[in-house]
């Protein structure tokens, strides 16, 4: 299974969605500029994001998006499944080799596993901690 566009830009919204959580609604436009993407495609993909109830959209003149809960009850697994779909690295049949569908189940399992045990605080911790270990250099 290959993650698109679509799940890396999903975490992307959600991440920075969830480093703002309790400031307010975030617009999509601030978004798409900070991390250098396009605002149209970040609109189709927010769609499925608040029809999960992973976000809110707050209407008016400084609307804009909110998670719908805290960031440490939302996993990455939520966010892909949401916009990729299922997670499976192969389709395979009840007719498959028994040996060969073992080893995709099990490769499933754990694709699955790291995905729904990292939530997105998790992601945005890392982010931070990473952030303060760069190092700039002046000459």
């Amino acid at each position: 299974m290959k993650i698109s566009t679509k799940g890396r830009y999903g975490l992307t919204i959600m991440m920075e969605l969830a480093m703002k959580f309790g400031e307010g609604p975030t617009s999509l436009k601030s978004i798409a500029e900070k991390n250098q993407l396009s605002e149209h495609y970040l609109e189709q993909l927010i769609a499925p994001l608040r029809n999960a109830g992973l976000v809110k959209s707050i209407r008016g003149a400084y609307g804009g998006y909110i998670l719908a809960r805290e960031a440490a009850t939302i996993s990455a697994g939520d966010i892909i499944r949401v916009l990729e779909g299922p997670i499976s690295p192969v389709d395979f049949t009840e007719e498959d080799d028994p040996a060969k569908r073992d080893l995709w189940l099990r490769i499933r399992d754990s694709i699955a596993e790291v995905l729904d045990s990292t939530s997105l605080e998790d992601l945005i911790t890392y982010h931070e901690d990473n952030k303060k270990t760069d190092y700039m250099f002046y000459i």
